[in-house]
């Protein structure tokens, strides 16, 4: 009877494989999958419309590149063909940006923030400075040291803003011949 039981328990405990072991199936439809030839590069890309992905096939799991949309698959095609798309390096942080010279900050939007860390890099925590279309030029508080955004976008502008202004700083404020 006690040789019974254990016997029992040593049978709870141990682990069972399962009748049918998971198969690689999915591993070699996708190594014999037929890459996309109809994909367009950067070069290729003119309009909107060439921006949409063609999507992945019934039955499949689509990849980044088939499901993507808009600005990412402008980036992923541009990643494909190591391109830069949106300037991702960091910003001139060997000179401190004075008024004359400023540091530039490429920009395709209407506003662009930028991480002030101090000159030289890592002296200071870092301060976020924000600069638009109409305020393109930020002094960082901390350091002094002077950015500047260049606007790369198109130059007209599409959206009526209801009459916006935007708030008065202490900048306005500052005598003319200071600047």
């Amino acid at each position: 009877m006690l040789l019974q039981r254990s016997a029992l328990a040593i049978a709870r405990r141990a682990a069972v494989a399962p009748a049918v072991r998971r198969s690689l199936a999915t591993s070699a439809v996708r190594r014999d999958a037929v890459p996309d030839t109809k994909m367009k590069g950067i070069k290729e890309v003119k309009t909107v419309d060439d921006l949409f992905g063609p999507g992945a096939p019934v039955g499949s799991v689509p990849t980044d590149l088939e499901q993507s949309t808009g600005l990412e698959r402008l980036e992923i095609i541009g990643k494909m063909e190591s391109v830069d798309v949106f300037d991702m390096r960091p910003l001139d942080s060997s000179r401190l940006g004075t008024l004359a010279n400023p540091v530039i900050v490429r920009s395709a939007g209407e506003e662009q923030y930028a991480g002030c860390t101090g000159v030289p890099a890592d002296s200071h925590n870092v301060i976020w400075l924000g600069m638009s279309r109409e305020r393109p030029i930020e002094r960082c508080p901390e350091c002094g040291s002077v950015y500047k955004m260049e606007y790369a976008g198109p130059q007209e502008d599409h959206h009526d803003h209801h009459g916006f202004q935007e708030p008065k700083t202490m900048a306005d404020y500052v005598k003319p011949e200071y600047w």
